[in-house]
């Protein structure tokens, strides 16, 4: 598809849950697919409320074709029996999210694919494919992802769009069980339309969270025999923020290397880095790590034994990362730790079988404990960073930030063959 100048972020029939027909919206909602911590977190989903938004997300069967046909056969009876209903006008949805000193607000809507959003991370082919399978049996898009554009910073556009609407009546509110209060509010009039289609026309993106989404919306459209631009399939599922308005957090993502032994990694790093066996427990070992200087990692096995990996040996480095990119990604810690760490020390194959990607800490300690692997722990990259990478056309190795908050999975979804013009 050809690229236009700006973005355009086009209304929907937001397709919603009947709150009579839930016990709460609290109960059927679910984080980002990605974020779920399989098995255990789902099951804590599933048992939630029979109507949770993890069934269509991440159904379980033992084949994926019959996975995928078992979440379009749940949506389709989940809507015969009117426990999702559509809106009845196309809108652009105001979503907020408001935890302690923490406030986002953006909007979500149907982002067509041919505008500027920059991606900075790659993407893992099997998983865009899966996602992909799933969207095409269901026709809907069932979460969006977030994305990050700076404006003005004050309220003008868009956000003055946003700041006005938030004063009305909400469409829905509920608490996660994060702690982050969600609102909801439709935005339907043909002048606040006008307004966020001007202010976003010479705006561009950036894909704070749902690289696999995004590429698996592109992926969709170009298998399509007869793809049109006023085809559904020609935009996605997004919520967009404006970070000079509302700065994203950033955090780390973890690694767990299932098959990889403790003894055994620290045993295979032979004076590559400085080894340090760090006193304390978890949190210690994270403030240690926030404030060495230069690459650093936590290796840890369970929650009782952490290390340091510090001080890597500049040789190694220079033969193990690749020199045609900018210095700021050669001195990324992602970029150290697959060019060096997991591909050349290590020699960690680069699957999912092989390597977890986990948003919590904790999570990432246990599940090493649990398969007696290691969990290499890691720092945020700022977004500024990444911004400038993207910017260059530079992608960041995978999963190496993750922005947030990000949107919950179940507040709004989105049908495709209900989206037509």
């Amino acid at each position: 598809m050809t690229s236009t100048d700006g973005l355009r972020l086009l209304p929907f029939r937001g397709l919603r849950y009947a709150p009579d027909r839930v016990s709460s919206l609290t109960a059927v909602t679910s984080p980002p697919y990605d974020v779920v911590v399989r098995p255990d977190g789902v099951r804590h989903l599933e048992t939630a409320d029979p109507y949770n938004i993890v069934r269509l997300i991440l159904p379980h069967a033992a084949d994926p074709a019959t996975r995928h046909r078992q979440a379009a056969d749940t949506l389709t009876r989940w809507r015969a029996e009117g426990v999702l209903t559509q809106d009845d006008r196309p809108a652009l949805y105001v979503y907020e999210q408001r935890s302690g000193e923490v406030l986002q607000r953006g909007l979500i809507g149907a982002l067509r694919l041919d505008g500027p959003v920059l991606p900075h991370e790659g993407v893992i082919p099997e998983v865009v494919e899966d996602r992909a399978a799933l969207m095409r049996a269901a026709a809907a898009n069932f979460e969006p992802l977030l994305l990050s554009y700076r404006g003005q910073g004050i309220a003008t556009g868009a956000t003055a769009v946003i700041e006005r609407t938030v004063l009305g009546d909400p469409l829905l509110s509920t608490t996660t069980e994060d702690g982050f209060a969600h609102r909801l509010w439709a935005v339907t009039d043909p002048a606040d339309l006008a307004a966020v289609n001007d202010d976003l026309s010479h705006r561009q993106a950036l894909i704070a969270d749902g690289h696999h989404r995004w590429a698996t919306y592109q992926r969709l459209y170009e298998q399509l025999p007869d793809a049109t631009s006023s085809s559904p399939w020609a935009s996605g599922l997004v919520l967009l923020v404006d970070t000079a308005r509302y700065p994203l957090q950033v955090r780390a993502i973890h690694r767990v290397l299932p098959h990889l032994p403790p003894a055994k990694a620290l045993a295979g790093l032979s004076g590559a880095f400085r080894v340090r066996a760090l006193s304390g427990g978890l949190s210690t070992a994270l403030e240690t790590l926030e404030r060495t200087p230069g690459n650093a990692f936590v290796l840890t096995g369970g929650p009782d034994t952490f290390h340091l990996l510090d001080r890597p040996d500049p040789e190694l480095l220079d033969r193990t990362i690749r020199k045609d990119r900018p210095d700021t990604w050669r001195q990324l810690d992602a970029t150290v730790l697959h060019a060096t760490l997991l591909d050349s020390v290590w020699h960690i194959p680069d699957r999912p079988s092989d390597i977890s990607y986990l948003h919590h800490t904790e999570a990432a300690v246990e599940q090493a404990a649990r398969h007696g692997g290691t969990a290499v722990l890691m720092r945020a990259t700022s977004e500024e960073a990444v911004r400038q990478l993207a910017l260059q056309g530079v992608t960041m190795p995978r999963k190496s930030t993750s922005f947030g908050p990000k949107p919950a999975t179940g507040l709004v979804l989105r049908t495709l063959e209900d989206d037509r013009p």
